[in-house]
């Protein structure tokens, strides 16, 4: 049995905070702001995940009002929610995403977030698609005050 799952995330960019996407860091002037290290992509790859099993999303598995995930690297919860995924009976079978940010530009760095996440969660980098778009420099986006990761997932039943 197939099952798909589907994650957005939004976060302010800010000036003096280091700017984490897709499990790497990003040389930027403006980073993004969360309680974790604000990796959007992850992130949302994370609630696209918890969704396809109906496990609840990564609010719930990783409130922003417990201290532990302070400034966390959010690999950790990317992790997490593979290993929750794991015991619900299910594995990936792809990852397909779309970040939307005016700058900066991030497909010189596409391969290096694809490396990061296969690594993570033991995938094929084949099987990661990343994308990113900018809004035409259309609301909060387009005005660099934020970002935004849009994430879809498929996911099978584990055959034993």
């Amino acid at each position: 049995m197939y099952r798909i799952g589907y994650g957005i995330d939004y976060h302010q960019m800010t000036e003096g905070r280091e700017f984490w996407l897709g499990g790497i860091l990003i040389p930027h002037t403006k980073g993004a702001l969360g309680h974790s290290d604000a990796d959007v992509l992850l992130h949302a790859i994370c609630d696209a995940m918890l969704g396809a099993v109906n496990a609840g999303d990564i609010g719930t598995h990783f409130p922003d009002t417990d201290m532990a995930y302070k400034n966390i690297d959010s690999k950790i919860l990317l992790r997490k929610s593979n290993d929750v995924l794991l015991s619900k009976g299910y594995e990936l079978v792809n990852i397909d995403s779309t970040v939307c940010l005016e700058l900066p530009k991030i497909k010189p760095h596409i391969a290096a977030m694809q490396h990061a996440i296969a690594e993570c969660i033991n995938m094929d980098i084949d099987a990661i698609s990343i994308k990113a778009t900018t809004t035409e420099k259309l609301g909060f986006v387009g005005r660099e005050e934020g970002i935004v990761a849009h994430a879809s997932v498929l996911v099978k039943k584990i055959e034993l």
